[in-house]
Formats: structure tokens, sequence, C-alpha cells
């Protein structure tokens, strides 16, 4: 059955990264992304501007509206997506949850940047028995799952040890490859401020870390946004090295082989293999995932609790930062 959708917050994630780019090349946003998947209907949007309403309502042809309580009454969606500031997301899940009882909730991440507010928003969902995501859509491309399972399979064998550029605060943006590395590599275990770094926007720290998972290290350094963005990982390994390049969109695995001109060495195949990834369309993969998941299917979508998980160890690491 479709399952409507009603999104709160127009800003760059829940409508405006594609708003200007044809359908058939990006899917973006949530917006988008309801609109497109099948197994959706986008019933409408809240958002406090009249411009932003205006332009959802003249691409989509939904209502949208300045108030929950009033969306509510004219809609009854069954997936509400949360994709307002940060700061704002314990307050309308909240709202949600008293006004109505959808079958799901996507909450952009962080959760919050309060651990305690997190794990409230994580209780109120399972106390109504409303299923809880965090939108680390990166966790849903077909590239990051394929390289799981080459992982899980030993194909790409650790120990792993690598480096991950990140910017605009750890919380906030590098969380997003935390929780991407928590996927590849396992369980936080431990780790080691190299330099505590500066505040992004005054909230967010970007430290520089040494960070262990169960299967290998990770070093995360912190890049300067306001000069360029740059996401990135590179991670060695015994049987080659991987690298996840221009924030995923450039997926490449280099096995090893024996060298061809010095017996008895050992070095990287050249060319590279590209490993096929749909970044083009990210946020159409977590509806994607999110369809399976309701469904009882496999699903690599991030549960409610895996990104408060990812909240609690960033946390922990960054809680005697002093800057």
């Amino acid at each position: 059955m479709v399952k409507g959708s009603l999104i709160i917050g127009l800003g760059q994630i829940g409508m405006e990264y594609d708003i200007d780019i044809p359908s058939d090349k990006s899917v973006f946003t949530h917006a988008r992304a309801f609109s497109t998947h099948q197994e959706f209907e986008l019933l409408g949007a809240v958002d406090p501007s009249d411009e932003k309403r205006s332009r959802f309502t003249l691409k989509y042809n939904k209502p949208a509206f300045s108030d929950l309580t009033e969306a509510l009454k004219h809609t009854d969606p069954q997936i509400i997506v949360i994709a307002s500031p940060t700061n704002y997301h314990k307050v309308i899940l909240q709202e949600v949850l008293k006004l109505c009882k959808p079958i799901a909730i996507i909450c952009e991440k962080p959760l919050s940047y309060d651990i305690e507010d997190a794990r409230l928003m994580i209780d109120l969902c399972e106390q109504k028995g409303v299923k809880l995501y965090v939108n680390y859509m990166r966790r849903s491309d077909l590239g990051v799952i394929e390289v799981k399972d080459r992982i899980s399979k030993g194909l790409i064998a650790g120990p792993f040890k690598g480096v991950a550029w990140y910017s605009k605060g750890f919380l906030h943006n590098g969380s997003h490859f935390f929780n991407l590395l928590e996927f590849w590599l396992g369980e936080f275990q431990n780790s080691k401020i190299i330099s505590e770094g500066r505040l992004w926007n005054g909230q967010d720290p970007e430290p520089d870390i040494f960070v262990e998972f169960e299967l290998g290290s990770i070093t995360f350094l912190a890049a300067w946004e306001e000069s360029f963005s740059h996401y990135t990982i590179e991670i060695l390994s015994h049987s080659g090295r991987l690298r996840y390049e221009k924030g995923g969109e450039l997926i490449t695995w280099q096995a090893t082989h024996a060298d061809p001109s010095f017996q008895g060495y050992t070095i990287l195949k050249d060319p590279p293999e590209i490993i096929p990834n749909s970044m083009d369309r990210y946020q159409w993969n977590v509806a994607e995932q999110l369809a399976c998941a309701l469904e009882g299917k496999p699903a690599s979508i991030c549960t409610g609790r895996e990104g408060l998980k990812t909240l609690e160890c960033m946390n922990q690491i960054i809680k005697n930062i002093q800057v």
C-alpha cells in the first residue's frame, strides 16, 4: 500500500538542493524522493517561510502549511520527515507524537546536539510504537552497501587503517562519516584527541581525532569548509586500498598483486576498480531502504537506536574538549 508522507522543513535537504535540477537527473531532497518513489505519496509540507511554501506548492502541486496542526487537519501521513534545524528536532517530534501516530518518522542528523534530548526522542517513539530513522543517507547507497558486503565476505580484508576528512562540525557533518565507518568497521572502541581544533558556528567542535573501531582505526581530520568542501575517506588493508571520494560520488578499490617488474614486491593494481554508486539519487535510496524496512526486508537505513549510538560515541569523544 502506498504510504503518504509529510515533510516538516523546506530547507536544503527538505526541498532546495534539487528544486532547480531536472527531475530525471538527481534526487537530493525528501520532497523529490517521496514524490517519485513508487511506495510513497507526497501529501504536503510544513514551513514558516511564505516563499518556501509557495515554491513547494508550485513545484509539487501539493499544499504547504505554516502550522503542523493545520497540516494534520488536511493530511493523514503515515510517514513524517523532520527536516528542520537540529535545535528544533525534539520539540517537533514531541508535537508530532501528540497530534498523530505515523508508522515511521525520518529525522535529519544528528537527532540532537543534546544527548539527553536524543534519548528522550528514542524513548517517546518506542512508547508510541512509531519507528524512528535517522537520515544518514550514505548507508543507503548501493556502493556503500557493496563495500559492506565485500568486508563481510573477506574480499576486502582487515585489519584496516585510514583517514577521514570532514568539515562543518564533528556532530553535524562528521557524524555522516562516523556513522558510515561504524557501518563498515563495526562498533566504536576508543579514541584519542590529536588536536581540539575550533568550534563550527560557535557550537560544534572540529577536532582531529584518532578513533578505533572493531575492525580498524581511522584518523578524522577537520578541513576548512569556508575554503572548500572536502569529504573523503581512504582506507588501507592488507588486501588493498579503498577510496571514498567527493562525499561518496566516487568509490574505488585497488586490490594487491605481485609487482611485474620487481620480484618479491606487492603493489596496488592500476587502474582502480570503480565501485558503482548511486549518490546522484541518494535521497531516493533512503526512501527505497525505508520501504524495505517497513516491509520487514533487510535494509541498511539507519535506525533511531543506531543514530543514537553514533551520537553517544561522538559525545563521549568530544566531552573533554575545551574550545
